[in-house]
């Protein structure tokens, strides 16, 4: 990678899924997820993120190649007088161009486009043992201000009966 600069910034398209699955499965956590494009469940996902005005997929591309990504979802609310949250999730570096400003670059532009869409709030979870995120996220500001929580339910949607679109 010669320089941040090079990097262009953009929605994420639905020939971008391999790359996007990639970029998950090429971390400690993701490694042990099935990550197959071809699987229905994935094109589904990728289909109701696309199409919903509250979503965005942000990529981090280089001379073609897809080496970063995030997803941020808009949430209205009424606390705070109504103002809209912006949650961050899936931030994703290709492994082999970390700690070289690449992350910063990705979370300042979603911070762009959220104060673009008028969002008072961005907020995002970290799982426990990524700490090296958490130094990276302290580093730009993010305050762990929370606790967290998440329960696994029995069944995860599938493309069969996969929650309706907006």
């Amino acid at each position: 990678m010669a320089h941040v600069t090079d990097v262009i910034m953009r929605q994420a398209r639905a020939e971008d899924l391999p790359a996007l699955l990639a970029l998950i499965a090429d971390d400690v956590l993701g490694k042990n997820r099935d990550a197959d494009a071809s699987d229905p469940a994935y094109r589904a996902a990728f289909e109701a993120i696309d199409c919903d005005p509250n979503q965005y997929l942000l990529v981090a591309e280089e001379s073609g190649e897809l080496i970063g990504m995030l997803q941020i979802t808009f949430i209205p609310g009424l606390s705070r007088r109504g103002a809209w949250r912006a949650n961050v999730e899936a931030v994703r570096i290709k492994s082999s161009l970390r700690s070289r400003g690449l992350g910063t670059l990705l979370m300042q532009r979603a911070e762009h486009i959220a104060i673009e869409r008028g969002v008072a709030l961005v907020q995002l979870t970290s799982d426990r043992q990524r700490e090296d995120a958490h130094r990276f996220y302290a580093r730009l500001g993010y305050v762990g201000s929370h606790t967290g929580f998440k329960k696994r339910l029995a069944a995860a949607p599938s493309p069969d009966n996969a929650l309706p679109r907006p």
